[in-house]
């Protein structure tokens, strides 16, 4: 087979570069591991920042997020009992759009459908040659007729962190940043109406939690565990009541509880590979960079760095102008890094760490005195959570 962009990955981003190529008349197949309904059946985050609502729209795939999706001006943080609210809006003239990352993906998929994109599941032993050298590379993989190959100009790895593409690149050219946090976050879907119209961020003495959504019939919520539990240890009652006892009493006596339709828990980690190109590959999203769920960045940092080889691959293809591509790695890391900034800056600010000393419990309180009391903090602070700039 021969395609002139090969993306590795199935899920938002593979499918979000493979849509929007499709629209400027640039061919691509997209090879993904495990079969449609396994990356429709995996529960993410959905708070979508204005950058990748327009990515979304561009790529015709709008429409029913449009419809369904929450727009929030704002959002709640409690310290200890006492809520303030961030005014998105206020400060920045722009919100943030509350819809499910498995609904992202599924409007993908659908499109890719319906304008017959190439998309090939179940694939295995995926391998990428040629990165470097002179001759055009290929990916090499088996599925259920044997062993395939594919015949590319540039390969992009959207294949997440345990993927092949980001191993493909030397050790001695590569170079891994990483901070492991030592909670997670033990996260229960119920179809039980939200407790508030916005996100609740609650930093208490107990513990982190968070109150989300997916629809006003379908709600998300989370508390911080150590690494040690896991999901099976948590009875519905267990969750419910502990959730219960980290929010304000007058927020707790609204809750609407109910019987958990998931349940997992999820470690927090920040992590940068860099570059993110070597020679003809492209890595984006998780392949290259993580970070914890606190700030809304995980997929939205990977919609920046689609933003990028979109407009550079399309600059490539049509002008025959490779600046978007050489500058990719670049400009990507530029914004990764504010994005882990903002996340760390998040995480630290709103969870109880094993290891702190009255003197950092004093310094998280002051930092959160400080917040509410300057409009600069929070003009900040609302700047990052709708999104940098691409």
């Amino acid at each position: 087979m021969k395609t002139q962009v090969c993306i590795i990955g199935g899920g938002p981003s593979g499918l979000l570069l493979s849509q929007l190529l499709h629209l400027k008349g640039i061919d691509t197949i997209l090879l993904e591991k495990h079969s449609r309904e396994y990356v429709l059946g995996r529960i993410r985050a959905g708070v979508l920042e204005h950058g990748f609502t327009e990515l979304m729209r561009e790529a015709e795939c709008g429409d029913r997020m449009d419809a369904e999706g929450e727009l929030h001006d704002g959002f709640e943080i409690v310290d200890n009992g006492i809520q303030h609210r961030v005014d998105l809006h206020k400060y920045t003239g722009a919100s943030v759009m509350v819809y499910g990352q498995t609904e992202v993906t599924r409007d993908l998929y659908e499109a890719r459908d319906r304008m017959q994109g190439k998309v090939i599941h179940n694939v295995e032993d995926v391998t990428l040659h040629n990165l470097k050298a002179t001759t055009p590379p290929y990916v090499t993989y088996r599925d259920r007729s044997g062993a395939q190959r594919i015949d590319c100009d540039f390969v992009i790895g959207a294949d997440g962190f345990h993927g092949p593409s980001r191993k493909a690149i030397p050790r001695e050219v590569l170079r891994e940043f990483e901070k492991v946090y030592p909670f997670g976050w033990l996260g229960v879907l119920s179809r039980t109406k939200p407790v508030n119209p916005e996100l609740i961020y609650a930093r208490n003495d107990r513990g982190f939690a968070l109150c989300s959504m997916r629809s006003q019939v379908l709600s998300r919520y989370y508390i911080q565990v150590p690494l040690s539990d896991k999901a099976e240890d948590w009875s519905d009652a267990a969750f419910w009541a502990e959730l219960k006892a980290r929010l304000p009493q007058e927020v707790a006596a609204r809750l609407e509880a109910g019987p958990s339709i998931e349940k997992s828990i999820a470690p927090l980690r920040s992590f940068v590979a860099e570059p993110m190109r070597y020679g003809n590959l492209f890595l984006a999203g998780d392949a290259a960079h993580i970070v914890p769920p606190t700030g809304a960045r995980g997929l939205n940092s990977a919609g920046s760095d689609i933003h990028y080889l979109y407009h550079g691959l399309i600059n490539h293809y049509l002008n025959g102008d490779d600046t978007g591509l050489e500058e990719y790695s670049a400009k990507a890391l530029a914004r990764v890094w504010k994005a882990q900034r903002f996340s760390w800056w998040m995480t630290s600010l709103l969870h109880s760490f094993p290891d702190t000393s009255e003197y950092d419990r004093h310094l998280q309180s002051t930092e959160m005195e400080y917040l509410f009391s300057s409009d600069a903090a929070q003009a900040s602070l609302a700047e990052n959570y709708v999104g940098l700039p691409f």
